[in-house]
């Protein structure tokens, strides 16, 4: 699998509007946005794992709680996909989604028919498929209505036990890179640093905004969304667990911290951003649709269009006019994967 691009272009023009000074905003997005998300991602997947081993069965409701708040935290960081969350694939491995060939189902099928012994441990199991471990592997295990039942309980729970510690080794990995290291080397760029400059380190930010946006666009809403004649409901992410709009609602709360933050003291800019995500939250809040289901039915599906349409006005803002007030402009895809 390819790993996210890096890669950001300067525009050819100087610096329109600078907002602050680089390192202003590169340390209030650092110490305000990007370091607290990680800190809640670390704790939260350890209250995931201990809730696994206090009470295993799926349908327990400490265990579907302690999912539910630590998936929160990884979908408030998601976007986040550069540096710590790089090294051996750590975001792919918490966050193996989309999933179009059924690669987790089959994976953890396989798992459970042959009590494979790699569940035994965490460290053993970080070396499976990723497409069987992470948020979604655990979705299918204490919401599907196949996979929650197994023939084996001892194992089960074995396999829920495991996948949680292993969520929690890998959000601990992630955390113990950013603290100090690769914090360090964002407020610190050096000629043979990992950022050269504080221009390069405001690049990495922004593409975590515009690429946030899009997937949210794309992926959270445009999958379920399919097409009119081919609408796909059961395409939409978590659908099982009925988290599907918290997840863009989330990352929607978190994406407007971010674009706020890299604004700094244009004020007329961040309330302009401001005020466009309140509305696609209004708007997705008013659809009253966990799992996305009505996008089947014409008139639900106008206000799921309606919602996406309104990230993509704030996809435009970001590009037309936070972009150049940071002069800087996102040069790839970074949600290219395999």
């Amino acid at each position: 699998m390819k790993r996210f691009a890096l890669a950001l272009t300067l525009l050819a023009t100087p610096l329109v509007a600078q907002v602050d000074t680089p390192d202003v905003v590169i340390g209030d997005v650092l110490n305000g946005h990007i370091l607290p998300r990680f800190e809640s991602l670390a704790d939260s997947t350890q209250l995931l794992a201990n809730a696994a081993l206090d009470d295993c069965n799926p349908t327990s409701e400490s265990l579907r709680s302690a999912y539910g708040d630590a998936f929160d935290a990884w979908v408030m960081a998601s976007h986040l996909r550069f540096g710590p969350t790089e090294v051996g694939d750590r975001a792919f491995a918490l966050a193996f989604w989309p999933d179009s060939r059924g690669a987790t189902p089959r994976a953890l099928g396989t798992l459970l028919a042959d009590k494979d012994p790699i569940a035994a441990t965490a460290a053993d199991y970080a070396q499976v498929s990723i497409a069987a471990r992470g948020f979604y592997a655990m979705e299918f295990l204490l919401y599907d209505d196949t996979l929650m039942i197994a023939d084996d309980d001892a194992y089960h729970c074995q396999l829920v036990q495991t996948i949680s510690a292993d969520i929690a080794a890998t959000a601990q990995n992630i955390l113990d890179d950013w603290t100090p290291d690769y914090a360090t080397a964002m407020q610190s760029p050096s000629a043979d640093g990992i950022y050269r400059s504080n221009e390069e380190v405001l690049q990495e930010m922004f593409k975590s905004l515009s690429t946030g946006l899009e997937f949210t666009s794309d992926t959270r809403l445009g999958r379920p969304l399919g097409t009119f004649d081919k609408p796909r409901p059961t395409r939409a992410e978590v659908y099982r667990s009925g988290r599907s709009s918290a997840h863009v609602m989330l990352s929607l709360q978190s994406l407007q911290d971010l674009a706020v933050r890299l604004a700094g003291d244009n004020a007329d800019l961040a309330d302009t951003l401001d005020a466009s995500f309140v509305r696609a939250e209004t708007q997705l809040s008013d659809l009253d649709d966990p799992t996305f289901a009505g996008v089947a039915d014409p008139a639900s599906r106008f206000m799921v269009e309606v919602v996406q349409q309104s990230v993509d006005g704030i996809r435009t803002i970001v590009r037309d006019e936070l972009g150049p007030t940071l002069g800087v402009a996102a040069g790839f895809n970074a949600l290219d994967g395999d």
